[in-house]
């Protein structure tokens, strides 16, 4: 087996790779994180959360200033990407722990087909099939880790709901769309089935 077909990298170190799509969500390939996002980035598999506590207060977060795409920009809980083979749910949990250092509980997809893209001031494309989670944390002691999160604040749902809806609160372009898709209460909506996640998510 090669290094490549291990995933590392140059170094000899574990390589983020990310799961390539086909316009049905199958999977067809992999590709370094590092560089799959461009003018032209292909379809790939990715996830965002809104997590809340346990009053019902939503955690948004300022993404990192050194980051690629989007950097300094306010935005949902956090994103990530599926490792290959892994499932997305178990990814937003992992995710959750290493990015602000929260543990995650009644995970729940509220828009499993959830599809975006997006271009950046220089050019840079978004392009991803990206289920959208809710899940409640037990702890509000955020742990950011700084090469993603810049800053972060808890905030009533219904305010946030409101400012982005009315242009008054900038955010990612994808977090925009998602709050127009979310229903009025995530928090209390019912999950949606697995059924309707892209294929190459649904393991």
């Amino acid at each position: 087996m090669t290094a490549r077909e291990a995933g590392l990298d140059a170094a000899g170190a574990v390589e983020e790779r990310v799961v390539l799509l086909d316009e049905d969500g199958r999977a067809i390939g992999l590709a370094p994180k590092r560089t799959v996002h461009h003018q032209n980035t292909p379809l790939h598999l990715a996830f965002s959360c809104y997590v809340f506590d346990a009053d019902g207060a939503l955690l948004v977060t300022q993404r990192a200033l050194g980051k690629p795409t989007w950097p300094g920009v306010w935005t949902n809980s956090f994103c990530g990407h599926p490792a290959p083979g892994e499932s997305v749910t178990e990814a937003v949990r992992r995710r959750g722990e290493q990015e602000l250092g929260i543990p995650l509980a009644d995970v729940r997809v509220a828009l499993p087909a959830f599809r975006y893209r997006a271009v950046m001031a220089d050019g840079v494309v978004e392009n991803e099939m990206c289920p959208v989670f809710v899940a409640v944390t037990p702890s509000n002691a955020v742990r950011p880790d700084p090469e993603e999160v810049e800053a972060y604040e808890w905030i009533d749902w219904s305010a946030f709901r409101e400012s982005v809806l009315d242009g008054s609160r900038p955010v990612s372009p994808w977090c925009v769309e998602q709050v127009q898709a979310l229903p009025a209460d995530p928090v209390h909506a019912p999950g949606q089935s697995d059924d309707a996640l892209p294929p190459a998510a649904r393991l």
